[in-house]
């Protein structure tokens, strides 16, 4: 079973989706199939052997759909063998990007052709109304005579020409049997269009029997103009949600310098392979993830970190995609290409998150999928109880009239755009909005589900804390001084892999203090070290090697640091303790207000530790959360999860390393720290890029605000049609002569749609 993602072109509205869904799940050897309205793509997991694109164009192709392949040309043109590389996918995604502005730029000039034929059609219609009450005088028979003329021909140019994909899907229903936002729109339309030519073909043989100076050429105008200027706005706001996408495809390069037998190479992206070395001047993007094996530069980092200072990077250092250098040149190693980088790994992630479905999509699908039918025959009955009721008290021919108005707004306000519309936009506007704040969300499930969270588990190592041992304290009892202490302890220090020693060299540099070497080294196992320098012997380790040597140490001054998770490294000789340092793995400096900004969101929270428990009991307190578990292990973490779903708390876990990828699954919403392994990424349904914990308060804030704003569309779009289908029958005609116009109906319907993409953009301006 494998999926595949593609293009689909030919999409209007909801039930386009819904049609292409049910069409492809029919195709012997399809297992799912997900339509996403806004990107226009979808996602189909088939057998291979027994299914492939052909079959499933094949299928789609009499409706009026084409598929093609996630960012390539046309399916006749395109082999099994297409490259998946990023620069394809960059190229393609462009192309599709051009495919829409080219799209986006005819059916402008559609509007600007018809806008003009609506306003005029408009100015009849308000003249008529005029007359009618008697303020405005009566046209002149020339007048009348030049619009009852000239009508007929605009309104064949707007059916036949800016209405066609409204025709195309009228005339689908009718041979398939399937049914569509153009359906519905071309039915009104074209009955309006029909009964009209009718009337003016036949005016006086049929003046004996209805009203035949009634007629709807304007309507016909007006509506599509109305549907045709909606679509151009909703389609113009609909490829503003892709933003985030779009930037993250900017940040690729087409072609990197490559030194191959001892020459430079410029080649394309996708011709890097594993081990090349790569030339990277001052100013260029990094093209793939490396490691630096000549020079050295500082990389602006901005894309995965967020801060705007650049880094330096030295021989040893690793670089990724989509950074910039900045000041000199270097050469690294190309470690990761294609899609394993981690540009193209965020990428992938943002694009399957924005075109993957939110459960609460399932009730507006269900929906979609009877709504189309259901309208038609609504439209069809108010029409036939106009006929039938009406002309009881009206008589036929104002009946017919009045169900003929009915029948076709019906039809054009119940277009079911503004609902295939509310979820879908929101998503990709949200996930979007994440990933600029370095929130990778993997997909709409776990966005929605992010908002019920109420309690959230931390680990404590690279989540709480930064991951690595640091020097935090230091206390001199010697005549020395501090940075020559120090240079003493680096110097043993030096030759030992030690995590402890790497924190007391980390902190030696930061002072600028050269660690030279001791001599005389020796590693004293489960002590500590020993080695000589400026021709004496010291001895840095722990308490019991000072125990050993027969020093005093005070033991109880110690074990008040120890208990707050801090490490004692002792400088001594055989003579006196020189001094202790203490090291110790620090808590983020965010740490202590995200706890803070959780709470007052109503959520509990949980540290879950293999760490002792002095030790996580000392973090907790300090940042404020809620409750420690310590001393676990990985199955220990995933059976407290367990228990407190058992307990009806929606979990969400935060985590970093392998050994949280256990519980990571089993929670209901499942945190990765992008510094942490792999496996604990690929594990989670978020990541935060830059490791940084405020971002969980974030990514809640998010997905209310996500969810929210799904909520609102629904309700708008549900309020549309409670509140105009009825309007549109004429039921409230009998007692407050209430009926609606086609017009008002198209115009209704184009407000609707664009209002629930407007209300999707509206996130993009809000904090989090």
């Amino acid at each position: 079973m494998i999926t595949n993602t593609y293009r689909v072109k030919g999409m209007h509205c909801a039930s386009c989706s819904s049609v292409i869904e049910k069409t492809l799940k029919k195709v012997e050897g399809v297992d799912s199939v997900t339509v996403n309205l806004v990107t226009e793509k979808a996602k189909v997991s088939f057998d291979a052997s027994k299914t492939n694109l052909k079959d499933f164009s094949k299928r789609l192709e009499s409706l009026g759909y084409s598929l093609t392949i996630d960012g390539e040309g046309e399916l006749s043109i395109i082999n099994s063998n297409l490259s998946t590389n990023d620069h394809a996918d960059h190229a393609g995604n462009s192309r599709f990007k051009g495919e829409k502005l080219a799209e986006l730029s005819q059916m402008r000039n559609k509007v600007l052709s018809i806008m003009p034929l609506a306003f005029f059609s408009v100015l009849i219609m308000t003249w008529d109304a005029l007359i009618r009450f008697g303020i405005a005088p009566e046209m002149s028979g020339l007048v009348y005579e030049f619009i009852h003329h000239l009508l007929p021909i605009l309104a064949t140019y707007a059916l036949f020409v800016v209405g066609k994909p409204y025709l195309l899907g009228l005339i689908r229903f009718f041979r398939f049997g399937k049914a569509n936002m153009d359906t519905l729109i071309g039915l009104g339309t074209t009955v309006a269009f029909l009964y009209s030519f009718i009337i003016s073909a036949f005016k006086e043989p049929l003046r004996q029997f209805i009203n035949v100076e009634n007629v709807y050429y304007d309507i016909t105008i007006v509506v599509i103009a109305f549907i045709a200027l909606g679509k151009y706005l909703e389609t113009k706001a609909k490829l503003k949600t892709g933003d985030a996408i779009e930037k993250l495809l900017n940040l690729q390069v087409k072609t990197a310098v490559v030194i191959k037998n001892g020459q430079e190479k410029e080649l394309p992206i996708d011709q890097i392979l594993h081990g090349d070395e790569i030339i990277i001047k001052p100013g260029s993007n990094i093209p793939v993830d490396g490691i630096i094996i000549s020079g050295s530069s500082f990389v602006d980092e901005a894309m995965i970190t967020g801060e705007s200072i650049p880094v330096e990077k030295i021989i040893g250092d690793t670089v990724v995609a989509g950074t910039i250098n900045t000041t000199k040149s270097f050469v690294f190693k190309a470690t990761r290409v294609g899609k394993e980088t981690l540009l193209a790994r965020i990428i992938q992630m943002v694009e399957d998150a924005q075109n993957s479905r939110a459960p609460i999509q399932a009730l507006v699908d269900k929906i979609s999928s009877i709504f189309v039918p259901v309208v038609i025959v609504i439209a069809l009955l108010s029409l036939f109880g106009w006929l039938i009721i009406g002309t009881k008290f009206l008589g036929f021919s104002q009946a017919l009239s009045f169900g003929l108005v009915s029948f076709v707004s019906v039809l054009v306000i119940a277009c079911p755009c503004a609902l295939g519309l509310a979820t879908p936009t929101a998503i990709i506007v949200g996930v979007g909005k994440g990933a600029k704040e370095g929130i990778l969300i993997k997909d709409a499930t776990t966005l929605e589900k992010l908002q019920e969270t109420d309690f959230i588990l931390f680990d404590k190592t690279g989540t709480i804390t930064n991951g690595e041992p640091k020097l935090v304290g230091l206390r001199n009892f010697s005549n020395i001084s501090d940075k020559n202490f120090i240079e003493i302890l680096a110097a043993l220090e030096n030759r030992s892999e030690h995590p402890i020693s790497r924190a007391i060299l980390d902190y030696a540099k930061t002072e600028n203090i050269l660690a030279v070497a001791a001599s005389e080294f020796e590693i004293i196992k489960g002590r500590g070290v020993r080695g000589e320098f400026g021709g004496t012997e010291y001895f840095a380790g722990n308490v019991q090697m000072a125990v050993d040597l027969g020093l005093k140490v005070n033991l109880e001054e110690i074990n008040v640091e120890a208990k707050q998770g801090k490490t004692p490294v002792v400088l001594m000789t055989k003579k006196e303790i020189v001094g202790v340092v203490m090291v110790a793995d620090t808590i983020k400096p965010e740490a202590k207000q995200a706890i803070k900004d959780l709470h007052d969101l109503g959520i509990k929270t949980m540290m879950l530790t293999g760490d002792h428990q002095n030790t996580a009991q000392a973090i907790a307190k300090e940042v404020g959360i809620d409750e420690v578990l310590a001393e676990v292990m990985p199955g220990d973490k995933l059976k407290k999860i367990q228990e407190l779903q058992n307990q009806g708390f929606v979990v969400t876990m935060v985590g970093d390393g392998i050994n949280d990828a256990p519980a990571l699954a089993q929670a209901d919403v499942s945190v990765a720290m992008g510094n942490g392994t792999d496996v604990a990424i690929e594990a989670a349904g978020i990541t935060f890029l830059r490791g940084d914990i405020s971002k969980i308060v974030k990514a809640i804030k998010l997905s209310r605000l996500t969810i929210s704003g799904i909520k609102q569309n629904l309700f708008w779009a549900f309020i549309y049609n409670l509140v105009g289908v009825p309007l549109a029958t004429g039921v409230f005609y009998p007692v407050f002569g209430w009926l609606l116009n086609p017009v008002f109906a198209g115009l209704a319907m184009a407000f609707s749609s664009v209002s629930v993409v407007g209300n999707s953009l509206r996130l993009k301006t809000k904090k989090i």
